[in-house]
């Protein structure tokens, strides 16, 4: 018999989610909000300080490569830990990390080996926080309220990360180079103590009598034996090898193809959150009248027809148009994939494989990054785009089928 719809058919608004999923979503804002002020002040600090383009390649690296190295460990470590308290004191090890930053800063001893090291240790810090709170969430609010919940989560960022405060964050270190990093820290110190706040309810951990390295390999396990679970996993790989392999390479194929100055370049990446904000503002709205599984086909046709339309356009407003929607289907499509994830994993191991799903996103980045610029560098500026929309549609037909028996995963638990 084939299963219902994954739908939410209540015609009413979802119900309050408690006050601890409160304090979560806001300590939540205001860490982002800290974070969203380094992500332009920080390239700024490594540019202030060498202009060698392997040392400020190094400060990229250091975004991706600790997730790869501890993102199985952080979720080993959030399924065998108290997760609440996990990520206060991953917010008060960040928040002194950032405190000496501003102290060299200040004082004038500053250079691009502290620097990198700093922000190795914060990627390493974030690679934990966010395996411990990302799954807070399942055991604050009821199953049927996951997806809002989650969507609620996505804007936070969204708005604060991407949107409002890096305009903030460049103003603050064109004032005073230490000051966006003393903000940065004052953020991750008050989503300290709005953490300590949330109230969880009992559940099940790992780690008795076994080692994290068993643990690691048990949540490895879990999810090899789960096909649905499984076939997502594969999925968000896959598909991120061709997101990163066209947007690679975006900086330069605004100028070359759209003939776009660096002002444009940054509306490229500004209608990307314009459309996320409509994307996650209609969430609820979404999951109510369609199936997840519809929701899911849907938004991987938009990703696979947004590098099309990319290989062919050469007008910037079509462009810009073009992005607002895949915007609006990546929040929509990434907030979906965490609720099917949240609801199929058992919440002893939804850390470890939260964490495996981490290494996934990021590893498809790592291998579809330097394939981006190599295909460009030897057959042109869209060779990328034409490589992802070849790719997407390939995944997009072999996968269709498989999207029912991925959101009923969790159906029976």
């Amino acid at each position: 018999m084939r299963p219902l719809p994954a739908r939410i058919t209540e015609t009413v608004a979802p119900r309050r989610l408690g006050r601890s999923f409160r304090w979560l979503l806001a300590a939540t804002v205001i860490n982002n909000a800290g974070d969203g002020v380094v992500i332009s002040a920080g390239p700024l600090l490594v540019a202030s300080q060498t202009r060698d383009p392997f040392l400020v390649s190094m400060a990229l690296l250091s975004e991706y490569l600790p997730v790869l190295l501890f993102g199985v460990l952080g979720g080993a470590a959030a399924d065998r830990f108290d997760r609440r308290r996990m990520v206060v004191a991953v917010n008060v090890v960040r928040a002194l990390v950032l405190g000496g930053l501003v102290a060299v800063i200040v004082t004038g001893t500053v250079n691009i080996a502290v620097v990198l090291a700093v922000l190795f240790i914060l990627g390493t810090a974030e690679t934990f926080a966010d395996a411990a709170s990302s799954t807070l969430v399942p055991g604050l609010v009821a199953r049927e309220d996951l997806g809002i919940a989650n969507a609620r989560m996505q804007g936070g960022f969204l708005l604060t990360n991407q949107l409002l405060t890096p305009p903030i964050g460049a103003f603050l270190f064109a004032a005073g180079m230490a000051l966006p990093f003393a903000t940065n820290a004052a953020c991750f110190a008050l989503g300290a103590v709005l953490v300590s706040r949330v109230v969880t309810g009992p559940r099940g951990r790992a780690g008795e009598g076994s080692s994290l390295r068993a643990e690691m390999i048990e949540g490895i396990r879990w999810l090899v034996a789960h096909p649905p679970m499984r076939t997502l996993a594969l999925t968000i790989f896959t598909f991120n090898i061709t997101y990163g392999a066209a947007w690679s390479v975006l900086v330069l194929y605004a100028g070359e193809r759209l003939g776009m100055d660096e002002v444009g370049f940054g509306l490229l990446t500004t209608a990307v959150a314009i459309g996320g904000v409509v994307g996650i503002a209609s969430y609820g709205r979404l999951e109510r009248r369609f199936a997840l599984a519809d929701i899911m086909r849907v938004g991987l046709v938009i990703e696979t027809c947004t590098h099309l339309v990319l290989a062919l356009t050469t007008s910037p407003a079509i462009a810009l148009a073009t992005l607002v929607v895949f915007g609006a289907h990546a929040f929509v499509w990434g907030t979906t994939s965490t609720v099917v994830r949240q609801r199929a994993v058992p919440d002893e191991l939804l850390g470890r494989v939260t964490g495996v799903y981490r290494v996934a996103i990021v590893g498809g980045l790592v291998v579809g990054t330097p394939l981006g610029g190599l295909l460009a560098r030897t057959f042109g500026i869209t060779a990328p785009f034409w490589f992802a929309f070849v790719g997407s549609a390939l995944l997009v037909t072999i996968l269709w089928r498989q999207f029912d028996n991925i959101v009923h995963a969790g159906s029976h638990q």
